[in-house]
């Protein structure tokens, strides 16, 4: 049969809009991108300090991780996928000088622990079990009903020390008293590696699954999460993988707050991963905002398909037994607003409060309005004692909450 002549076939035909589509990308991605280079690391940034600065904090963190190790001097692990899950342990110095919400990265390898985040010491862990020991440890160090485990996902374009920098900032500025754990999946860190870092992600999702079996059978008393970005797909895809095998068995009772921030999955896929897993005995927490450039320009390469953390609807989400925190109005530190939930770290405490109490009941509330279409729905403006925050944050839920 005589085939057709290549110059024919409709997909050499330029689509109208295309080039429109990929300068928007271009635009939305790579010009902010270069506006806030000079303040990203380098993949070295862990060359540990030896000396210490009166008043700065230190985080022990464990981590565990599908990255490969790395031969970089102050690397630790590269953007590189493992075969096997990892582990390893650093403790991270907070300055004293520290500004809630930032990172005050050093401007070259090691940095001063008076003004900088530095890495005090790091090192690899040899086997699960050491991990977990390790991690008895410090929970042991902790009073009864404060042995909390708090779980931090990072996201696309991420190296490995921005990742565990920022968990140690969310820690350090909502004071939480847990035992903070890394889980790093293998993003290289490149504006222009989102479709590698996806599939890292894909293929991280039973070293995530894994490591919450070692979390749940640890001597934890609750298991608080916190995703960012792609590393939602990788966190919501993992609890689906535990319900389809049934391994969650008394893992339920340990789980606390999970926080599904600046979420980079589609609207449609997330809908058919809460199918699966039901309606979880403690709502998900969604952060959100619309203005997330990050995200509009994940919806482009992903054919316009709406994002579950720019979700214009979200209302709709309470029927998945979500809470759902729109930061729409916050200016955000980053130039793509798609880190502002470090901002709530320093508000952690007393978020916990308003969630707690039900919203519409607390003091701190400016008003409660009915959403439209959704009756049960309701509509929370609150106002936290903060300066950073310039507008009150809006929390959408069901009133029986």
């Amino acid at each position: 049969m005589r085939r057709p002549p290549i110059a024919s076939r409709p997909d050499r035909t330029p689509v109208p809009g295309a080039w429109s589509r990929v300068r928007a990308l271009f635009l939305i991605m790579l010009l902010p991108a270069m506006l806030s280079a000079c303040s990203r690391p380098g993949v070295n940034a862990m060359v540990p300090v030896s000396g210490s600065a009166p008043g700065a904090t230190e985080h022990t963190i464990l981590i565990a991780t599908t990255r490969t190790r790395s031969a970089v001097p102050g690397a630790m692990f590269s953007g590189e996928r493992a075969r096997e899950l990892d582990f390893a342990q650093a403790v991270v110095s907070v300055p004293p000088t520290h500004v809630p919400s930032r990172i005050e990265w050093p401007s070259q390898p090691p940095g001063n622990p008076q003004t900088d985040f530095v890495t005090r010491e790091s090192f690899y862990v040899d086997s699960e079990k050491q991990f977990v020991t390790s991690l008895n440890q410090q929970l042991a160090q902790r009073p009864p009903g404060q042995r909390t485990v708090v779980l931090f996902v990072h996201g696309y374009n991420t190296l490995f020390p921005e990742g565990l920098y920022r968990l140690a900032q969310v820690a350090h500025d909502a004071n939480a008293n847990g035992v903070p754990v890394y889980f790093s999946w293998a993003s290289r860190g490149e504006l222009l590696g989102y479709v590698y870092d996806q599939n890292s992600a894909t293929a991280a999702r039973d070293g995530l699954e894994h490591l919450l079996g070692l979390l749940a059978r640890s001597n934890a008393e609750h298991i608080n999460i916190i995703a960012h970005s792609m590393g939602n797909w990788v966190t919501v895809e993992a609890f689906r993988g535990i319900r389809i095998s049934g391994n969650g068995a008394g893992f339920a009772s340990k789980i606390g707050t999970i926080v599904l921030a600046s979420p980079d999955i589609d609207i449609d896929v997330f809908r058919s991963q809460m199918q699966r897993i039901g309606v979880p005995k403690k709502p998900f927490l969604v952060v959100l905002s619309r203005d997330d450039r990050a995200l509009a320009a994940s919806r482009l390469i992903a054919g316009n398909e709406q994002r579950l953390g720019d979700y214009k609807n979200a209302a709709d989400l309470t029927k998945y037994g979500a809470v759902v925190v729109d930061l729409s109005d916050l200016k955000g530190q980053d130039s793509f607003n798609h880190d502002k939930f470090a901002e709530l770290a320093q508000m952690a405490p007393q978020l916990k409060e308003v969630l707690a109490a039900g919203v519409g009941k607390k003091e701190t509330i400016d008003e409660v309005n009915p959403v439209n279409g959704a009756p049960d729905v309701v509509k929370t403006v609150i106002s936290l004692p903060f300066a950073v925050v310039a507008a009150p944050i809006v929390i959408i839920a069901r009133q029986a909450q």
